[in-house]
């Protein structure tokens, strides 16, 4: 885009043109005032520094005036298009700006639309696939590993996520994940709650998070992602599926089918109910005579 300049985090500044004149002015003061409310409301810590960082980048990007307008968001989000910014990068750093729009009551300057994921389509992992990559782990004697593959696919954590996963998480039988950056309170099926605290008891762990290294830090990334990769040979399952998003996304179809079940038993045993009254009360008799 031609008079581009750079902030000092390699964001394009958006030309007097591609912002509007228009529009509500934002300050670095209202970034921390509405990173301040998602804090209080549960935001965690790494989600909080992600978006002040976004934020900010945004912030600096505006011209001379800092106000967000009509045209504001798509021209910024051009702009980190042609940075070369991943598609899914951009999409997320226009939720980020979209929510903090929200929050200012500016709803008429968020960007809902996002660009489409080109050859971006994330292989669907079986549940039969999932099934072998837990036997995989067990034959392999690999706890950690076993218990990694369930708690994503049962519990639909992220990476970053994982640290929260402690003792005292399942001592109250209270484990706090993120949607969309607001935490929220989850329970843990008693079947895995039964598993994770008998692995606690047999490394010792009476506090804290329950993946590990030997140092006794918790687990990183990393070291999570490579030790479920490693089971796609044994467990013969395509290594682009065994990643951290795939069992996520299998816990995501899981949750969409028991909803979408139980949503069509729901209107099943609603009619049900209306036909008995019909047959008890109806102004229509069964042979369809008026009585």
């Amino acid at each position: 885009m031609s008079g581009q300049k750079e902030t000092g985090s390699g964001l394009p500044v958006l030309d007097q043109n591609e912002a509007a004149e228009a529009g509500v002015p934002i300050s670095l003061q209202q970034i921390s005032q509405y990173l301040e409310a998602l804090r209080k409301k549960g935001c965690v810590p790494g989600s909080i520094q992600k978006y002040r960082r976004d934020l900010t980048a945004l912030y600096r990007c505006l011209p001379e005036g800092k106000r967000i307008g009509p045209g504001t968001l798509q021209a910024w989000r051009a702009a980190l298009l042609d940075r070369g910014y991943a598609v899914r990068t951009v999409n997320t750093c226009v939720i980020e700006a979209n929510g903090f729009l929200r929050w200012l009551g500016a709803w008429e300057y968020q960007l809902e639309e996002q660009v489409e994921l080109q050859n971006d389509v994330q292989p669907e992992l079986t549940r039969n696939e999932y099934i072998r990559l837990l036997t995989t782990a067990r034959a392999q004697g690999k706890e950690r590993t076993y218990l990694l593959v369930k708690v994503f696919a049962c519990l639909g954590l992220t990476l970053r996520e994982l640290p929260q996963l402690t003792k005292e998480a399942l001592d109250r039988n209270q484990l706090a994940v993120s949607v969309r950056g607001v935490r929220e309170t989850v329970s843990i099926p008693d079947c895995l709650r039964r598993e994770l605290l008998a692995y606690a008891r047999r490394e010792n762990l009476a506090e804290g998070p329950l993946f590990v290294t030997r140092t006794g830090r918790p687990l990183n990334r990393t070291m999570a992602a490579a030790a479920i990769q490693a089971l796609s040979h044994d467990a013969q399952v395509p290594p682009e599926k065994c990643n951290v998003r795939c069992l996520r996304k299998l816990y995501w179809a899981a949750q969409k089918e028991l909803r979408e079940n139980m949503a069509l038993l729901m209107e099943q045993t609603y009619s049900r109910m209306l036909e008995a009254e019909q047959l008890l009360v109806g102004w229509e008799e069964a042979d369809g005579h008026e009585p």
